[in-house]
């Protein structure tokens, strides 16, 4: 798929199929993840796949929507503060933008192998430590279901550019 298509193409799936997810396309996903540009290459990151069969009540308490644990597999994005780059002159913590663009690079790959994706930040951080039985250091930053699609895309409304570019100047 062409890129403008891949970023066209990309929605955020509400219903999965229960049709589990191949392991090769599981690899390339996180693959694509662990390739994302990082502040000075420090990959501050750590991925927590959770397979959701068996555990639907427990997964679904760190966002409680029935779709989230539908999907077979739910990752964690996960960020390390002390592994992340900092900026010396206001000590600016790249940690969350690092997550931020593994989470895109995980989720616009798996857009492109057919699988379905939800960008989450708004769960229990505390469900989400105690499940994922985080160490003090991992902070969870996102989570995102992977399946198959059973649903479809609906219209994907967005500013126009002329609100959001500036040219030289504010």
């Amino acid at each position: 798929m062409e890129y403008s298509e891949l970023i066209a193409a990309r929605y955020s799936v509400r219903a999965y199929r229960p049709d589990s997810v191949e392991d090769e396309k599981l690899q390339a996903v996180l693959e694509a993840a662990r390739l994302a540009p990082t502040a000075h290459n420090l990959q501050p990151i750590q991925l927590v796949v959770m397979h959701t069969a068996g555990r639907e009540e427990e997964i679904g308490k760190i966002y409680h929507r029935p779709w989230f644990v539908q999907a077979p597999l739910v990752i964690a994005v996960c960020a390390i503060s002390s592994q992340a780059w900092v900026r010396k002159s206001d000590r600016f913590n790249a940690r969350l933008v690092d997550a931020a663009i593994v989470a895109d690079h995980l989720i616009l790959a798996a857009t492109n192998l057919g699988l379905g994706t939800c960008w989450i930040a708004a769960f229990n951080v505390e469900a989400a430590r105690s499940v994922l039985q985080l160490p003090d250091e991992a902070e969870p930053v996102i989570f995102t279901p992977l399946g198959y699609p059973a649903d479809e895309p609906g219209p994907k409304i967005r500013k126009p550019l002329t609100d959001l570019v500036r040219y030289e100047h504010w």
